[in-house]
């Protein structure tokens, strides 16, 4: 560290004049005498910065001397409000900790407690991550709270890189607690009805106050992009940061630096494995990876194609497995920037190994629908299935007959037919759009298999309070598509252009029965088809250096609250 040419780190403390003796004779007159030291030295911490530098650079001259005797004096010290004073105090201060802690190593875990306190560089990442994972404020807290921590703790991850991962998994876990906690349907519920009664106030106000100026500032954008579900307000702070620092670490001077997202990426895959892939219900904090891979259609690639690693291998549980087919249908079905030979290749992958699942339960006794058995057959079907809902009109665009034929050759009728039984398992919604696109061009006649399904619809009995209630199961597998519309407001923005909305396709001609069943699981002004289709869950299944200026200045590199945020009180 310099400053005006001296270092401060190497070079002798500069002489002073004071009257009252040295630090070190002091320390030897008061060895068994420390709160006399403590004193003097809370008193002149009041004083100016000229006094406390000649303190501390005397200290440095010292450090030797500062064993677990003096322990009372230096916690004083680590007390010292630092940040606050003049920048030489600052990078006094500092070169002080550094020698202390390469002398006396006894005092380096109160030392990085307080370093992580402030924020600034820590010299050692030892004991970093426990005091990280400590201080990490309780997801209740406020908005802002949470903002401030989490966009400090980015910042650490971009000073000590050996630390990314961690902290990404600490932040992840962090938002996950709050993502499962604020269901979809609880959010789109608390959103309409504060849209509802905003409506109402502003008719019942437009009856007295016929005032333009006053009408237009008051439905003004201002507060509009704030959330009205308190969870959902703070998750959506926290996507915020966390997008902005995946943008910021992967672009340089505005160009994408590849090595750099690579790493990034390879850490966010791990973090997704470990946290992310296991939970269900969770809604939002998986777009972390949907907006990394928009970055590079490479991305895209390795992550369908790991995806794909994770579904057919047997050595994974069913859980992961059917979770794998959920991401990669979802993801196939639902980002924009995919191009049709992506869509077809893994098409390619999926379906093929569909007709060798069923060609090797022909010739056994479990060639019948069971979900226990087989489960990711059900998931992968369901993945296929809905991909081809969503991107049917890319793969036919162009070329009509190449495109059916194309279609035609993936020999979807012996899936839909055979003995597993695949459409008495998926969503209902899934099977009547699928059922609806695959006759309109002769693919797969379902409605058949359809209608003898639902003659053969077994009750589900469950237990209440009230006593016992007979009720259909329309969702056996207990699915979810992961990347269903993003209803965070602010992160949204970044969402919003890489994302492929629901639009029902005009060439999906259904008969009445099977159109008021679609129709009853959607609303006119929604996005997703499979609204009320798709269960909602609130529980987890398997959880799974430079100077004082640069350190307070958020960095180009981690895009979040700037100087006069960080600088407010909490």
């Amino acid at each position: 560290m310099e400053t005006e040419g001296r270092d401060f780190l190497n070079s002798p403390p500069m002489k002073t004049v004071r009257f009252g003796g040295s630090v070190v004779s002091t320390l030897h007159k008061f060895k068994q005498v420390r709160t006399c030291i403590a004193v003097n030295l809370i008193s002149s911490f009041l004083c100016q910065d000229a006094q406390i530098l000649n303190w501390l650079q005397e200290f440095r001259n010292c450090v030797t001397q500062l064993s677990k005797d003096h322990e009372q004096l230096i916690y004083v010290v680590l007390r010292l409000p630092w940040l606050g004073r003049s920048p030489a105090v600052v990078e006094e201060y500092l070169a002080f900790l550094s020698n202390l802690v390469s002398a006396q190593t006894v005092y380096l875990r109160s030392c990085l407690k307080m370093v992580v306190s402030n924020f600034t560089p820590s010299y050692t990442s030892r004991f970093m991550m426990p005091i990280l994972t400590d201080n990490f404020p309780f997801v209740q807290k406020s908005s802002r709270t949470l903002e401030c921590y989490v966009h400090n703790l980015l910042r650490v991850a971009v000073y000590i890189p050996t630390l990314r991962r961690d902290i990404l998994e600490l932040i992840v876990n962090r938002m996950l607690k709050l993502d499962v906690s604020a269901p979809r349907g609880e959010i789109e519920e608390v959103e309409e009805n504060a849209v509802q009664k905003e409506v109402k106030g502003e008719q019942e106000e437009g009856l007295f106050d016929m005032d333009e100026d006053v009408c237009s500032v008051k439905s003004g954008p201002e507060g509009s992009d704030r959330m009205c579900h308190p969870v959902a307000e703070r998750l959506d702070t926290l996507m915020a940061v966390l997008l902005a620092f995946i943008k910021d670490v992967c672009h340089v001077n505005g160009c994408l630096d590849v090595e750099r997202t690579k790493d990034l990426y390879r850490d966010l895959i791990c973090v997704f494995d470990k946290l992310i892939l296991p939970t269900h219900g969770s809604c939002h904090i998986q777009y972390s990876v949907f907006y990394l891979c928009s970055f590079r259609l490479a991305l895209a690639e390795a992550f369908l194609e790991h995806l794909w690693r994770l579904l057919q291998s047997p050595s994974h549980s069913a859980v992961i497995r059917q979770a794998s087919a959920g991401y990669m249908g979802s993801f196939l079905a639902r980002a924009n920037f995919l191009p049709v030979a992506t869509v077809r290749a893994c098409l390619d992958l999926l379906v093929p190994w569909l007709h060798l699942y069923i060609d090797s339960q022909d010739s056994r006794s479990r060639a019948y629908c069971d979900i226990a058995l087989h489960g990711p057959f059900y998931s992968a079907c369901q993945a296929v299935f809905y991909t081809l809902i969503f991107r049917h009109g890319d793969l036919l665009k162009g070329d009509m007959g190449k495109g059916l034929a194309y279609l035609q050759g993936l020999n979807l009728e012996r899936i839909v037919m055979c003995q597993l039984n695949p459409l008495k398992v998926c969503l209902p919604a899934v099977t009547n759009m699928f059922a609806a696109i695959t006759r309109k061009y002769q693919l797969v006649f379902c409605y058949t298999i359809i209608e003898r399904n639902n003659r053969h619809v077994l009750p589900v009995v469950r237990t209440s309070v009230g006593g016992d209630c007979v009720s259909t199961n329309t969702n056996p597998l207990d699915s979810f598509f992961p990347f269903d519309p993003y209803l965070l407001k602010r992160s949204g923005k970044l969402i919003e252009p890489l994302y492929q909305v629901w639009e029902e396709p005009a060439d999906a001609e259904m008969d009445p029965v099977t159109t008021k069943r679609v129709r009853q699981c959607s609303d006119a002004d929604e996005d997703d088809f499979l609204r009320g289709e798709t269960p909602e869950s609130k529980e987890v299944v398997g959880m799974t250096p430079g100077s004082y200026d640069s350190h307070l200045r958020s960095p180009s590199s981690v895009g979040s609250p700037p100087i006069a945020f960080l600088q407010k009180p909490f």
